[in-house]
């Protein structure tokens, strides 16, 4: 164990961990088994209560990276939400879902390479005590009398 090397541990030695583990080896020979200080070992397995955590799996219902480009596909070929949706066995609400996130990505992106730089905001703005002269003095009577920045904006 070197000091100063903080590498993390890959997903298989995670999973022999978690082995070690729920076989009632200690956090210290955990550590030894992988050259790491228990407290690295510790905070894994603290992180998730002791218990292992399941595996991560993507959701059935959610779209792959080979639908969305059919949808994509069938947009540019003029078919129908419907027609897509029957091609990919899906319902209708769900490639109508991400249709409209594609039409949002594309709608965004115009409108920001289009913006005139005379329509946005001067920055940086001007300071609120230079503009409000009756603020101004406000502050500066408080800060007279040794008022602390909190207790001037309490007022």
């Amino acid at each position: 164990m070197k000091p100063g090397r903080r590498f993390g541990l890959s997903a298989a030695q995670k999973s022999e961990v978690w082995r070690r583990w729920k076989a009632g080896q200690t956090l210290h020979e955990i550590g030894r088994a992988f050259g790491k200080e228990h407290s690295s070992i510790r905070c894994l397995v603290s992180r998730h209560g002791g218990i292992v955590p399941a595996v991560r799996r993507r959701a059935l219902l959610a779209l792959t990276l080979r639908e969305r480009e059919e949808i994509s596909r069938g947009l540019a070929s003029g078919s129908s939400i419907r027609e897509i949706a029957k091609c990919l066995d899906r319902t209708v609400s769900t490639v109508s879902r991400e249709v409209e996130r594609m039409v949002a990505v594309l709608r965004i992106e115009p409108v920001k390479r289009t913006a005139k730089p005379g329509s946005r905001p001067w920055r940086p703005k001007r300071c609120l005590l230079s503009i409000h002269v009756k603020l101004r003095n406000i502050v500066a009577s408080k800060l007279i009398l040794d008022w602390s920045p909190e207790q001037i904006s309490g007022c």
